[in-house]
């Protein structure tokens, strides 16, 4: 199984997508909305990627709430994105961590043909920094509040039997770029407070699965490599001052944040420390070379994964998806109205 996370083209699996997969099994495969049109699509699609697919490799995908979210209405619900929990959370604190709690095992209901869900994000809000990259998806600008909010929506997550992952480790929130489009660079000399979120969800008891790295240079760690491929980033802070044990992977290689050949962007990250590889476009060319390129993954990172399925065995609950989307709805009743 290698040390990869792609995507695929459309909303079937083509037979040439699923020859490659059989011959150069990735650890796991990311469905955008380019995959994903309806319930009974998107089930047999799930059910084609499981066939040609390792047991332990798993399906993932974006489904944040608000405006990152790749299953849709009509045929999903909407959910509301982390800034509005937050803004629950600041005016009735109880009352935000619950509707986070709910939010997280609503999504996780509607993701149950997933392993992975891409949430929650821990970036802080930060003034002046680019809002189209995080804006509305942090919970909030205060560290404490986005822990409590980031680990009570992951909680909702591993009761609906889904694995969480953290993003953008270290913290994207500083970003004044869009690393979709470019490499940001964080010059503050501190970054205490970005770290602060990542760090309480990754402490014990019951630490968050998995993480994703940011595509950003921060100067006061490394002055010339991206988060993604720098070992100094990913050893000292992720692994050391966070804490984080868990699965690793980095954002999407194809982000115009980093250059190079996809193979050349995947073989970086992984010497950096990340345990997977994401390369997300579906694109054949990519998505071939990538898998060509990268080795199979680690002992370390298999016993990661396998912890992660044993966490959110663990965690998941018999939940009443009527009841809770009542109770969400409730509570979102008395959000404040500007």
């Amino acid at each position: 199984m290698k040390a990869a996370v792609v995507g695929i083209s459309g909303p079937t699996l083509s037979v040439a997508e699923a020859a490659l997969f059989r011959a150069a099994p990735p650890a796991g495969v990311i469905l955008f909305g380019r995959n994903i049109q309806h319930p009974a699509q998107l089930s047999a699609l799930a059910a084609s990627l499981r066939s040609v697919l390792p047991a332990t490799a798993v399906l993932l995908v974006d489904q944040e709430g608000g405006r990152v979210a790749r299953l849709r209405p009509p045929h999903w619900r909407a959910h509301p994105a982390a800034g509005t929990l937050g803004a629950l959370h600041a005016a009735h604190p109880a009352a935000g961590l619950r509707a986070a709690w709910l939010t997280g095992a609503l999504i996780g209901l509607d993701c149950a043909l997933f392993d992975v869900v891409c949430a929650p994000v821990l970036d802080l809000r930060w003034p002046g920094a680019h809002a189209g990259v995080v804006g509305d998806r942090a919970f909030a600008a205060d560290p404490a509040a986005v822990a409590a909010l980031g680990r009570a929506f992951a909680d909702g997550l591993l009761a609906a039997g889904i694995q969480p992952v953290m993003k953008h480790a270290p913290g994207h929130g500083r970003a004044r770029a869009d690393s979709h489009l470019s490499l940001p660079v964080v010059d503050a000399a501190v970054l205490d407070d970005d770290l602060a979120p990542f760090a309480a969800c990754a402490a014990d008891p019951a630490p968050l699965p998995w993480a994703m790295t940011a595509h950003i240079v921060y100067s006061c760690v490394d002055e010339h490599r991206a988060a993604t491929v720098s070992p100094v980033v990913i050893g000292s802070v992720i692994r050391g001052r966070i804490g984080f044990a868990g699965v690793l992977i980095s954002d999407d290689l194809a982000m115009q944040a980093l250059a190079g050949p996809p193979a050349e962007r995947a073989r970086a990250a992984l010497a950096a420390g990340c345990d997977l590889a994401a390369w997300c476009p579906g694109d054949a060319a990519g998505t071939e070379a990538v898998l060509a390129a990268v080795p199979d993954i680690t002992a370390a990172a298999r016993d990661r994964m396998a912890a992660g399925r044993a966490l959110a065995l663990d965690r998941c609950q018999g939940l009443d998806d009527a009841a809770l989307a009542a109770e969400r709805d409730s509570l979102l009743a008395d959000l404040p109205r500007a």
